[in-house]
């Protein structure tokens, strides 16, 4: 598969596998039942022969994984730096080949923060401190009937987690109307940082910017999820769990809405309120 990103274009895999599998098992009463759980597997990146990392995935989406994890780590500059993207199941890797190395991997990669990532996550360099200089532009404003949409479009949305759990999800829609949202991607992995890391990719793979984006996450919103955003420059950051404090703070630096415990009709809004439209009277 060729993916044409302005140019030149990315040869690309298309490598697939089993995403749930099949089990054996017995309940309480000793009794014999099969079930389903989620795959997981080690994905080992190579960035021109040189090994960067191991990630634990699902491997719902291989090569917008690694592409979205080498953009997000600051490895790569543009994907316009990347000839091929070729990932192969049986030896567990991924091998990226690039036009031009622009990066000083030896630098980024001496400092290594290990983040709270489901399956521990790794943040390279100091993109901490290049945070403080992030900051998402004032707009665009997302109605309450919106937010209720899109959190029943998750809930009705077909998924590996009602047939197997143990598996996060991470989604982004564009609004549609003045109250409508539209599903742009859907992916689930072991950990969500893989999961945004891969929605990460495919954005850039269709050059579609984030700035009137809106992005859901089941996983709560650290201090990694944070950065992620607004490194998509999405201004909308929903979860159905929690946030951190770090998580918060980040938020208020970069100018990120931030909604939590979003479920049914009900969320809480931690930061940027001032880009939700309210249209429905308290009670």
């Amino acid at each position: 598969m060729s993916v044409e990103v302005g140019k030149p274009r990315i040869q690309m895999s298309h490598a697939s596998v089993p995403l749930v599998h099949e089990v054996e098992i017995l309940d309480e009463a000793g009794r014999s039942k099969l079930t389903h759980i989620p795959g997981e597997r080690p994905l080992t990146i190579y960035l021109d022969k040189r090994e960067v990392v191991t990630l634990m995935t699902l491997g719902s989406a291989p090569e917008a994984l690694v592409l979205g994890y080498l953009l997000n780590q600051r490895l790569v500059e543009s994907p316009d730096d990347i000839e091929s993207i070729q990932v192969d199941w049986e030896t567990d890797s991924a091998a990226v080949k690039t036009h031009r190395r622009t990066v000083d991997i030896d630098a980024l990669t001496s400092k290594r923060v290990v983040t709270t990532g489901c399956g521990q996550g790794t943040m390279f360099g100091g993109l901490m401190e290049e945070m403080s200089e992030m900051q998402l532009p004032d707009g665009p404003q997302l109605s309450q009937e919106a937010i209720v949409a899109l959190v029943d479009a998750i809930r009705i949305h077909d998924s590996i987690y009602k047939k197997s759990g143990s598996v996060h999800a991470c989604a982004v829609f564009e609004r549609q109307g003045e109250h409508g949202v539209r599903m742009l991607h859907f992916i689930e992995d072991v950990g969500r940082h893989n999961a945004v890391d891969s929605i990460s990719g495919l954005m850039r793979l269709a050059n579609k910017p984030g700035k009137d984006l809106i992005f859901f996450t089941t996983g709560r919103l650290t201090s990694e999820m944070v950065i992620k955003g607004a490194q998509m420059g999405i201004p909308f950051l929903l979860t159905r769990s929690g946030v951190t404090l770090m998580g918060l703070e980040l938020a208020r630096q970069t100018n990120l809405t931030i909604l939590s415990r979003c479920s049914g009709k009900h969320f809480e809004i931690y930061n940027g309120a001032e880009r939700v439209v309210f249209t429905q009277s308290p009670g």
